[in-house]
């Protein structure tokens, strides 16, 4: 592509670089000049104008964020994004529903260090979206890019963006309490919120005291695709009260305890094949927490190794909750 000032009447087929006003008339930059724009240039007293011109090698900038953009997500695909029409170099990708954002982070960094007239911009790995939201923005920044490069990184990024959607369809949630308060009515409320987030029913929610026995009985009622367990104490060691309950009524704990704050205290579980996730107290409160990522991706059926929790410590350490008892900082 070459780029610079030309005098109009070399600018026929070439590619405004920058918006001028023509009299009464405005021509827009990126507008690929007609012979009837350029008498208009000319009739209106314009010696030379800045001006992209494609060579035979290159592709413009909107095809090219196109093929970009289905080689990203490919259209029949299991991949549960949309992408919007071409517009100034720029295609975005946007969740057909809810769900959690896959990006693969390798074939994404090798694309966008081939060139920097070829990008693309995501959300972070993982994160949950809501339908319509904006998952990744395809940007050509330069008004045509070469063939060349555009099928490299193509090549390099192919299928690397996607949506994982909802899996599981209801949920049941236990809850331990000396007596009904409006504190865990309100916390139910906010649990209720995050799961219809995610398309999931709140099927049945259950009330007993803080002991093991009642908390098995409970248990072993559920019939839902997710079990979820809120305490009026935190459970502080994989043999306190909520994990000895899950393993009594023939569960497995499999997790206790994360790098992410607040949620620290979350454990992750299994009862008859279904998942159970032991709930931090911070998920009586809306703002985002580390119970969000672990149920965010149960729901979507993505498995959370080891490893998985460990990589949640980078980025991990969220806004503190006013109502946290116990604050990273106290005022002094």
């Amino acid at each position: 592509m070459k780029f610079g000032e030309v005098t109009p009447k070399d600018a026929v087929g070439a590619v405004l670089a920058h918006s001028v006003s023509c009299g009464s008339k405005r021509l827009k930059k990126g507008a690929v000049l007609s012979q009837a724009d350029v008498d208009l240039l000319l009739d209106s007293g314009f010696e030379t104008i800045s001006v992209a011109q494609l060579e035979e090698s290159d592709i413009s900038e909107n095809e090219a964020a196109e093929q970009l953009a289905f080689a990203l997500a490919p259209e029949g695909g299991a991949h549960a994004l949309e992408r919007t029409l071409p517009f100034t170099g720029r295609v975005n990708l946007v969740a057909s529903g809810a769900g959690v954002a896959l990006v693969d982070r390798e074939k994404l960094i090798a694309m966008n260090a081939l060139d920097p007239m070829i990008s693309c911009a995501t959300v972070p790995h993982m994160q949950q979206m809501q339908k319509g939201g904006l998952v990744a923005t395809v940007k050509i920044i330069s008004y045509a890019v070469p063939k060349e490069a555009l099928v490299r990184a193509a090549d390099l990024a192919r299928e690397s963006i996607s949506l994982k959607t909802p899996q599981l369809k209801t949920a049941s949630l236990l809850i331990t309490a000396d007596a009904p308060s409006p504190s865990e009515t309100k916390a139910v409320d906010v649990i209720k919120t995050r799961l219809d987030a995610l398309g999931v029913e709140l099927r049945d929610v259950s009330t007993t005291a803080h002991a093991a026995d009642e908390m098995v009985q409970a248990l072993q009622t559920f019939q839902s695709d997710l079990l979820l367990i809120l305490t009026s104490s935190a459970t502080s060691d994989v043999q306190d009260t909520a994990p000895r309950a899950l393993r009594q009524a023939g569960g497995e704990v499999e997790r206790f305890g994360m790098p992410v704050d607040p949620g620290n205290l979350l454990f992750l579980g299994e009862l008859n094949g279904r998942s159970v996730i032991g709930l931090p107290g911070c998920a009586r409160s809306p703002a985002l927490n580390g119970a969000d990522w672990v149920m965010s991706r149960v729901i979507c059926g993505i498995d959370i190794t080891a490893m998985d929790f460990a990589e949640m410590s980078v980025g991990g350490l969220l806004k503190e909750i006013p109502t946290r008892p116990h604050p990273r900082r106290k005022e002094k």
